[in-house]
């Protein structure tokens, strides 16, 4: 265990910062998220450094298809999550404990682990991901700093649901996020994942004013997948830009959730809606013609054929689209962190 960030005492009892759940706990109890306690007084993390999974995986597997494309990643997680999902799709991990970690990391450790990496491409660094890396904040804070440090990326694939302040001091050393947007409205929120959308929304705002970010929602057949919801998500977020890069998932059933798979007519008319506010809509967990590939919003010349992980930039001439040259909004693989 390492003491924790990101707390204050009220009488008797402490108060967690860290999360918009605010869990107040008393001696010997354990927050929501399942990895913060009180001990003797004081609050303690419990997955500090725990490994329950690592990964080299293709960073377009995050998704995230504006950042690095065709570079691989290295992808670690521990267990916990602050979110009570019905519909989960890593629920293993996100309420399992970290006592059943096969193996505790350090800093140092994850660092040599990129040093001495030997695949196909050198790994362009760390996505913190799996289960929610927000709970994971003391060791994702500590690694995220030296590996910015030695000119490594990282990379947060998050909901999305943790107060300002941590999110703030963490930035400055995460170089793109892709964050969770469950649904576009509080109802689901509060129903499905025994959340609230608000945090969630507040992060996007404020990660797209300082780094790369990319969005996911999963499409759950009746719950949030209605045509006026997802147009409002993405005229949301056209709000804050309309090159923010939105990825349609395709739900299955999955941990106490058994709704059939999502329709594929229904992924497209979403992305036919959605792209009329974002430049970058695709679509996820279903192969359907074209609904990876990236084509250039001012005159559809294709830039970015993409077939499983496999990427082909055909129509980029660096940052521009060669047929028009209109400047595309993407992070390049020769691009620094």
């Amino acid at each position: 265990m390492q003491k924790a960030h990101f707390y204050r005492r009220e009488k008797e009892q402490l108060r967690c910062r860290l999360c918009p759940r605010c869990c107040l706990l008393g001696e010997g109890q354990t927050g929501t998220c399942g990895v913060r306690r009180v001990e003797k007084g004081e609050l303690y993390t419990t997955n500090y450094g725990r490994l329950a999974a690592s990964n080299r995986d293709p960073i377009e597997k995050k998704p995230l298809y504006h950042f690095h494309p065709g570079r691989p990643i290295l992808s670690l997680g521990t267990f916990g999550c602050n979110l009570l999902c019905s519909f989960c799709q890593n629920w293993s991990l996100a309420r399992g404990n970290p006592e059943q970690a096969a193996e505790t990391v350090s800093p140092e450790d994850v660092l040599a682990m990129l040093e001495r990496d030997g695949g196909s491409g050198k790994a362009l660094g760390v996505a913190y991901t799996y289960n929610e890396p927000a709970i994971w904040y003391e060791f994702v804070y500590d690694t995220a700093r030296l590996l910015h440090e030695h000119g490594y990326c990282n990379v947060l694939v998050t909901n999305g649901y943790i107060n300002r302040e941590p999110l703030q001091d963490l930035l400055p050393y995460i170089d793109a996020m892709n964050v969770d947007i469950k649904a576009f409205s509080n109802s689901f929120y509060k129903d499905h994942c025994q959340g609230s959308r608000g945090p969630v929304l507040e992060t996007v705002k404020a990660a797209a004013e300082q780094c790369h970010v990319e969005v996911t929602c999963l499409l759950v057949p009746t719950l949030n997948d209605s045509a006026a919801e997802q147009e409002a998500l993405a005229r949301w977020l056209g709000g804050i830009s309309p090159d923010l890069v939105l990825h349609y998932s395709r739900y299955f059933p999955q941990y106490k959730l058994d709704l059939p798979p999502t329709p594929p007519g229904v992924m497209e008319r979403v992305r036919e809606k959605a792209r009329e506010y974002l430049h970058y809509v695709y679509l996820g967990n279903i192969d359907l013609p074209g609904g990876s590939d990236t084509v250039c919003p001012h005159c559809g010349n294709m830039l970015v054929v993409r077939s499983g992980y496999r990427v082909n930039m055909v129509g980029l001439d660096g940052k521009k689209c060669n047929n028009c040259g209109s400047k595309i909004s993407i992070v390049l693989p020769d691009s620094l962190c």
